[in-house]
């Protein structure tokens, strides 16, 4: 497979810069359409898993178009939401504007800025969320270990992302449909079929659950768990850094 905005190496960020520049008015819309609405629940849980409560920081990596760090601030939390993908954080400040439910989601701070390079302080936020990010990151192991000193002692960091199953006919299933309907949503919204094929070229090149969760303990992480969401075919992974 070879797909426009995926590259390895140095190349990376600017790639994945240019599909979400492209995708950002539509990205709600598709993420909807091809996960069926399960990716708000999936989200839900993980900032239920995140124990997330009154009186902490939270730090939303990658936020995109900001559901998760809305998610968070409902309950309270001061949270923060980075990406490095401007037209992404317009969106989501568009909606910070525009939703009027809950006072709390006006407080949410959007910043532009590099996951590998995160411009905050050592040991700031008592958690870390990352959604369908850490898959696009140029170094995974550098922007664990950013995402380990950011936070403080005891704090907790989750990840919701694409998986590879483990059973065979699960994987069989879940590729296809990844190759061969997900890039039709890409052509019919975004003009650009590879704009959603890129999401198996970039999950083929990703390491799977296991792996992931061997590499968080290999940074320095604590208490790694994994959550298999759909017989894989979506993880949750939960950390702590050591207290």
């Amino acid at each position: 497979m070879t797909n426009k905005f995926y590259a390895p190496g140095a190349k990376r960020g600017a790639r994945v810069g240019d599909l979400f520049a492209t995708i950002a008015p539509r990205y709600d819309l598709i993420n909807d359409l091809q996960s069926f609405g399960l990716h708000r629940l999936w989200k839900r849980r993980l900032v239920r898993l995140a124990g997330a409560s009154p009186a902490r920081d939270a730090l939303d990596l990658c936020c995109g178009t900001g559901d998760v760090a809305f998610a968070l601030a409902r309950r309270g939390v001061k949270a923060v939401g980075l990406d490095f993908s401007e037209p992404m954080l317009q969106v989501a400040m568009r909606r910070r504007q525009n939703d009027r439910s809950n006072p709390r989601i006006s407080g949410v701070q959007f910043v532009r800025g590099d996951a590998l390079h995160v411009p905050f302080p050592d040991r700031c936020f008592d958690l870390v969320t990352i959604s369908y990010g850490l898959r696009n990151l140029a170094d995974l192991d550098a922007g664990m270990a950013e995402i380990l000193r950011v936070l403080r002692p005891g704090g907790r960091f989750l990840s919701l992302e694409f998986g590879k199953p483990d059973s065979p006919a699960w994987r069989w299933f879940y590729f296809g449909y990844l190759k061969h309907f997900v890039p039709v949503l890409g052509r019919w919204f975004c003009g650009d079929s590879e704009t959603h094929s890129y999401i198996l070229e970039s999950l083929t090149h990703f390491p799977d659950q296991h792996e992931v969760a061997s590499r968080l303990r290999n940074t320095g992480f604590q208490n790694v768990e994994v959550i298999h969401l759909l017989a894989g075919i979506m993880g949750i992974h939960v950390a702590q850094k050591p207290g």
